[in-house]
């Protein structure tokens, strides 16, 4: 973390433009933390999203997204730039936040492969203790490789990271890859089965994982292709500070943009989610005019009966 007493904002207030990127930082920073938390909350208080595995999928990147909108606090709103050398840097520890939705995802586009296209070994031997084993490994692994990166000098750093973007490049093809063959299922093998529970939870499950997929690459990649640009050329684009970068804004817009797909495509999702955070923070009332009637009503004509 920094060690100066004092940061400076990410903006020097010189130009409309900053003022802009500022104000935006703000409301995106504000509307993560209340979409991914609301998802969080939602499938922590459900019990029957918490026992299937695609919702402690969900669950774990709505953790990382929460916790990546509380970071553009810091991240989008001070001087801060990451790398080697860093200024007022977080040694990636926020950054590396979507680091876990990239493993978090290729681990759930499997297990949705296995769910669809090998039901009985999926039931026999991807059970729910596998599935959160395996959402706290994305976590250990993420900040394990991060905590040697931090301890090493900056030469050894400088190729652990090169190794982990090379790592990461394979893991991008296989996503790639995975998301062509879900989609294919989802339009040609789903279609064939009969209606029902599980076939119904199937088919939104795949269309899910399907989109996100295709969104996260969509607004991440353009980052992870300058990263590799800049360490085999020395060249690529160059930022003044993570605020301004706009293929890291890109990428963090992930944080906003999933939980918002999980909503959209899971009504059991959307219900709980209502159910449990915005019914209670927006109670439905009852029209002002109709309990004003009432009240009026009950008080000049106490024992009329209405009809």
């Amino acid at each position: 973390m920094p060690l100066n007493s004092t940061i400076s904002l990410s903006v020097d207030f010189s130009s409309p433009g900053d003022f802009l990127i500022f104000i935006f930082h703000i409301l995106f920073a504000t509307s993560a933390e209340l979409v991914a938390g609301s998802v969080l909350i939602g499938i922590s208080a459900t019990r029957t999203l918490r026992v299937q595995n695609r919702f402690i999928f969900m669950l774990n990147t709505s953790i990382s997204d929460t916790l990546t909108g509380v970071s553009v606090f810091y991240l989008g709103l001070f001087d801060v730039q990451e790398g080697y050398p860093s200024r007022n840097g977080t040694f990636y520890i926020l950054p590396s936040f979507l680091g876990v939705n990239v493993l978090t995802f290729l681990f759930a586009q499997f297990d949705r492969y296995f769910a669809v296209c090998h039901p009985f070994f999926y039931n026999r031997f991807i059970t729910r203790p596998v599935v959160v084993s395996t959402c706290a490994f994305c976590w250990v692994y993420t900040y394990v490789i991060l905590t040697v990166q931090n301890m090493v000098p900056i030469s050894k750093a400088a190729q652990i990271n090169a190794f982990g973007v090379m790592t990461l490049q394979i893991i991008v093809l296989i996503k790639i890859i995975m998301t062509v063959k879900l989609y294919v299922i989802a339009r040609s093998h789903l279609v064939r089965e009969a209606p029902g529970g599980a076939d119904r939870d199937n088919k939104e499950s795949l269309r899910i994982i399907v989109f996100v997929v295709i969104c996260f690459l969509a607004l991440w990649c353009p980052s992870f292709v300058n990263i590799i640009v800049k360490q085999l050329t020395g060249k690529g684009l160059k930022f003044r500070n993570e605020a301004t970068n706009l293929f890291a804004t890109m990428a963090r817009l992930n944080a906003l943009v999933t939980p918002a797909v999980y909503i959209w495509g899971s009504p059991a999702l959307r219900r709980a989610v209502w159910r449990v955070v915005w019914k209670r923070v927006c109670p439905k009332q009852r029209p002002r005019s109709v309990s004003n009637c009432d009240g009026v009503a009950k008080r000049k004509f106490p024992h009329s009966k209405t009809s």
